[in-house]
């Protein structure tokens, strides 16, 4: 698998508003001198039309460098984010700005989020999601189980491709669990599309808790399967490592 050239070129590409020209002109250059990255599969990226992208979690920087990945495949990323980084001064304006969406986990708001995040599809844009919710906690770095929010999205609007995105690298050197921050030499980290997932067979099926997680589980195993062969390993078999915060229930959120 070779490398490809980026997508995005001058006259080319989805068009970026201000925050993001904004964002482009602050980050894109630190974040190319900072890692060392690599494309595969940049043309399975729609050039146009709405989509929905699902990415597995593997580091606290992930957000920087996949929003840079959809940039550079000439798309603008709107990401699912959490509410309290738009209560962030200034950054919760870029986000805003943007066109990204504040998802408040565990309320009724999120069918506020899922509302916004179908209008924006309807307009033709792109939806980037970590279904995970957080930084893998899978021992060996693999995904883990989701939340029902990818999927939600998913049975709302079923002629959108849902398209899987894996990642790997970075975290070998950027940690912020273990404390670890190693930028020399610059870490290396490879994203790949890979080609949209089939869900075909759920839909003329209501979507019920049952039904979400069982899209659930088929979009983490699609991304634990896509991430074996980034990694040249073979992939895990078993089923997918749950983690839930201090006090949460078995109930997902979007």
């Amino acid at each position: 698998m070779a490398r490809l050239a980026k997508l995005r070129k001058p006259g080319h590409g989805e068009k970026m508003g201000f925050g993001w020209r904004l964002t482009w002109f602050v980050l894109y250059a630190p974040a190319s001198l900072l890692f060392r990255l690599r494309y595969l599969h940049l043309e399975r990226m729609p050039q146009q039309g709405p989509a929905i992208i699902v990415v597995n979690h593997v580091s606290h920087v992930d957000p920087f460098l996949v929003a840079k990945f959809v940039l550079d495949a000439a798309r603008v990323p709107r990401f699912l984010a959490k509410e309290s980084i738009f209560e962030v001064p200034v950054i919760g304006w870029g986000m805003r700005s943007m066109g990204h969406i504040p998802v408040k986990r565990g309320t009724t708001d999120a069918r506020q989020s899922l509302a916004a995040a179908v209008a924006a599809l309807s307009r033709g844009e792109l939806i980037v999601l970590h279904p995970e919710g957080t930084v893998t906690r899978d021992p060996g770095g693999w995904p883990m189980a989701g939340k029902t929010g990818a999927a939600r999205l998913a049975t709302l609007v079923p002629d959108v491709p849902v398209i899987p995105v894996v990642q790997w690298g970075v975290q070998d050197q950027v940690d912020l669990y273990a404390r670890k921050l190693k930028l020399v030499p610059r870490p290396r980290h490879t994203l790949s599309v890979g080609e949209p997932l089939d869900l075909s067979a759920f839909g003329e099926i209501e979507a019920t808790p049952r039904v979400l997680r069982e899209i659930t589980e088929l979009i983490m195993l699609r991304l634990r399967h896509d991430v074996a062969d980034l990694r040249g390993l073979p992939e895990p078999t078993g089923p997918l490592h749950i983690w839930r915060r201090a006090g949460e229930t078995s109930s997902d959120a979007a």
